[in-house]
């Protein structure tokens, strides 16, 4: 089917551009004193059609932008019928081969299986988010096994540390650090977050913080940070100096 005007797919239905309509059927009328008498008709904002803006280029507008109007195909069709010209009669015509390839079983069975690889895809990212939640909360559990009474005062101590703190004593970023314990099967990145693997969570390396900080869409958003007790620090000492490597202040000047 050759196409005589462009349409428009980005709603739940095409649609046309009142504007492109208008030059296509080339009334002499100005566009808004025909579009509000074609209204007259009993044709309904948000029923039938949307008010926009559209730029149509310096040509015909001076390049400024215009109102327009996206208008449903069963809206252009009776505005073409109304129109009562060979031209518009074209039209009409056009507009119910639209309507019949965009009812036909073939274009409903695809807009219905691109809706479900987009509820698919929607559901992927929930459980992704559901997924790194759980596994949080199951170090955070686990941490709390080893001395459940000091639960509080490991949350609050003073001597937590970012392994940043950490990488620098080393001379190191917080990246290289975080690559070493990886790559020496120490930890393992869930999501945003660098949590430790089972044998190690247990020994209480490691505390996680929960942060809440307002959010541009006026929500509280929470954010999980892991947090390095003395004790991990000096595990993660023991490693490194078992390699040769130790820390800036116990190097040889």
């Amino acid at each position: 089917m050759d196409e005589l005007i462009r349409i428009n797919f980005d709603s739940d239905y095409p649609t046309v551009s009142g504007r492109e309509l208008h030059a296509a059927l080339e009334v002499g009328t100005k566009y808004a004193d025909w579009f509000k008498r074609m209204c007259d008709y009993g044709f309904e904002e948000r029923m039938d059609y949307q008010t926009c803006f559209s730029n149509l280029g310096s040509e015909m507008h001076g390049g400024q932008n215009k109102m327009d109007h996206q208008l449903t195909i069963d809206m252009a069709k009776q505005f073409c019928m109304i129109q009562r010209t060979d031209i518009g009669r074209q039209f009409r015509q056009y507009f119910i081969k639209v309507e019949e390839s965009w009812n036909s079983p073939e274009a409903v069975m695809a807009r219905a299986l691109q809706f479900a690889n987009q509820q698919l895809e929607l559901v992927k990212h929930k459980n992704m988010e559901l997924v790194c939640t759980i596994a949080v909360q199951n170090q955070q559990i686990t941490e709390m096994k080893p001395k459940a009474s000091y639960y509080d005062v490991v949350l609050n101590c003073k001597d937590l540390v970012a392994i940043s703190v950490i990488a620098k004593d080393y001379g190191w970023s917080a990246n290289r650090m975080n690559r070493y314990l990886s790559e020496n099967g120490v930890q393992y990145k869930q999501g945003k977050i660098w949590l430790l693997y089972q044998k190690y969570a247990e020994k209480g390396y490691t505390s996680t913080k929960t942060f809440s900080t307002p959010g541009s869409d006026g929500d509280l958003h929470n954010h999980v940070h892991t947090y390095w007790t003395q004790a991990g620090r000096l595990f993660i000492y023991g490693m490194l100096k078992a390699e040769g490597i130790v820390p800036l202040m116990e190097q040889e000047v």
